[in-house]
């Protein structure tokens, strides 16, 4: 399996991609009804294009077993739409956010043509929240007297990364779902909250309370 490093960020996004569907719940008697179930799929972005064994065929395998009513994904509303529109129109996607995305353009999109789920967009993200939260890292990243929580920040990043790429298991699709790998990647992430969190609490908290709102909306 090929080595790429997943940062936070991208678990981020992994762990806001959901989708939902329906399995008949083993029955004790004739009388009880279908049980709806919720999965948890994280999706790990460009390495689909490159991972030898989470590719975009491995994907595309995964949700047609699965055979979803709804997929959840962490596309906003608004991008969304052109997006489909834009994919209706000429069977591609052209919207620059979705785009960027395998799991939506090579995958999602074009089974949605041969199955019958519908793609639900849930993401609260908007470029001004972006683009708050970049100014801030960038503000601290060129602060000199803030030097040695961003060289503690890198650090904590690296031994993250250095612990991801030791399991051997990167970008494995059943790991990536684990306690191990939470715990793996909580080491950048509470370094992250400790250091930052006063500058970037509130920027996070708004952008997790949007994406959260998006997603109980729709279940």
């Amino acid at each position: 399996m090929q080595q790429v490093t997943i940062n936070f960020s991208i678990l981020f996004i992994l762990l806001f991609s959901v989708t939902s569907c329906n399995k008949p719940e083993e029955k004790a008697s004739s009388d009880k009804k279908t049980k709806n179930e919720v999965l948890v799929l994280g999706t790990i972005h460009g390495g689909h294009l490159t991972d030898s064994v989470y590719n975009i065929d491995y994907l595309q395998k995964l949700i047609t077993e699965i055979n979803p009513d709804y997929i959840l994904t962490e596309i906003p509303p608004k991008a969304f739409k052109t997006a489909m529109d834009g994919f209706k129109r000429d069977d591609s996607i052209s919207e620059p956010r979705t785009m960027r995305f395998p799991e939506y353009v090579d995958v999602i999109f074009p089974l949605s043509k041969k199955m019958k789920f519908e793609i639900i967009p849930t993401a609260g993200w908007t470029k001004y929240m972006a683009a708050e939260r970049g100014a801030k890292l960038r503000a601290i990243r060129q602060d000199t007297s803030r030097a040695d929580d961003w060289a503690e920040y890198v650090k904590g990043n690296k031994l993250s990364d250095s612990l991801y790429l030791a399991s051997g298991k990167v970008n494995n699709p059943y790991f990536i779902h684990t306690n191990e790998y939470d715990s793996i990647q909580d080491i950048g992430l509470q370094t992250y909250n400790t250091l930052f969190n006063d500058e970037l609490g509130l920027v996070a908290g708004k952008i997790l309370i949007s994406h959260i709102i998006g997603i109980l909306k729709r279940l």
